[in-house]
């Protein structure tokens, strides 16, 4: 079945850039939305960045400036660029994607989440 295989979680000082992408086995009929959330212990899971097929991007207020989502239709993988990183950006980051798999229908996918934590 559909998986979403994230990377380029670790740990960084604080100002310093990580670069995470994801990328869903199998074969991609159509994607629509793809994007990135955040969770940190005792907090709620929030948005970070998402881009439409389109190429609409949104981001949350807190990242906006710092953070960029991008994708590459060749490869069917989506990124997301993080400078200037702070010790709040500390959490637990999961990549999602709204798509349709070859032979599925349309439906939501979540990655297993990757660790990113800014040191002061």
């Amino acid at each position: 079945q559909v998986q979403l295989v994230e990377s380029g979680g670790g740990l960084v000082q604080s100002g310093g850039s990580l670069r995470l992408s994801c990328a869903p086995s199998g074969s991609i009929y159509m994607w629509y939305t793809m994007g990135w959330y955040r969770q940190a212990p005792g907090k709620a899971r929030e948005l970070v960045a998402q881009i439409t097929s389109g190429g609409t991007t949104n981001y949350a207020a807190s990242v906006q400036g710092r953070f960029t989502v991008s994708r590459d239709n060749s490869k069917n993988t989506w990124y997301l660029q993080m400078n200037s990183l702070k010790p709040d950006d500390t959490a637990a980051y999961y990549c999602y994607t709204d798509m349709r798999a070859t032979g599925q229908w349309r439906a939501e996918y979540w990655g297993q989440g990757t660790q990113v934590t800014v040191s002061s």
